[in-house]
């Protein structure tokens, strides 16, 4: 039984998430907007969290090639993706999976994690025992960058989410739909916890998160 919902909520679509994406979304905006965000330097060691598909992974690589990319994902079906697209690209890029619990990592050990299109997924206790496992691995003064749903911008972007939310689940995106994310952050240790931009989508109001450890 999964304890986890697949990127496009059933594991047949999964082989189709980067075209949905690349047709529905500004994967490319938001994803360099994230990356901008980050500001990753030469010898950063960065984890992916929840690296689907690897698109955020490479991308963060071929911006800066001296960085340390780790991506990890609880799905075996879309990491066994990554690693085609990990190996096509020629870019050396570590590859885990998560058990939905602990990251096999030892305190301290990353800069920056960043996280595209994932908190939404997770139950509320799966919120917040990554978010304290996060802040666990992130060395002192380091950073997470989240990109996800968030409280929606106006009435229409209300009316969107909401069809994601049935496909979603309400009890997993409503936290993101009451703008709660910055306050989970807080509420388990991150400081200066900041919304850095929002994009309205097809699907509702896509906000970028920043907050330090």
């Amino acid at each position: 039984m999964k304890t986890f919902i697949p990127a496009l909520k059933f594991e047949k679509l999964t082989g189709f998430y980067d075209k949905i994406m690349h047709l529905t979304m500004p994967e490319k905006a938001f994803k360099n907007a994230l990356i901008e965000q980050a500001r990753i330097k030469s010898g950063d060691h960065i984890l992916d969290f929840g690296c689907g598909t690897l698109t955020l992974s490479l991308m963060m690589k071929q911006q800066c090639l001296e960085a340390f990319i780790t991506g990890i994902d609880v799905d075996e079906k879309v990491l066994t993706i990554a690693e085609n697209k990990r190996t096509d690209s020629g870019f050396e890029i570590r590859l885990d999976k998560y058990d939905g619990k602990f990251l096999p990592y030892s305190d301290e050990t990353f800069d920056k994690v960043v996280s595209s299109l994932v908190f939404h997924h997770l139950t509320t206790v799966q919120k917040k025992q990554a978010i304290r496992e996060i802040y666990r691995i992130l060395k002192p003064d380091g950073e997470i960058h989240i990109a996800d749903w968030g409280k929606p911008s106006n009435l229409l972007m209300e009316a969107l989410f909401f069809f994601l939310r049935l496909f979603d689940g309400f009890e997993n995106t409503s936290v993101n739909w009451k703008g709660e994310l910055l306050n989970y952050l807080t509420g388990n240790g991150f400081k200066y916890t900041i919304e850095c931009k929002k994009y309205d989508t097809l699907f509702g109001t896509l906000r970028l998160l920043k907050a330090r450890k």
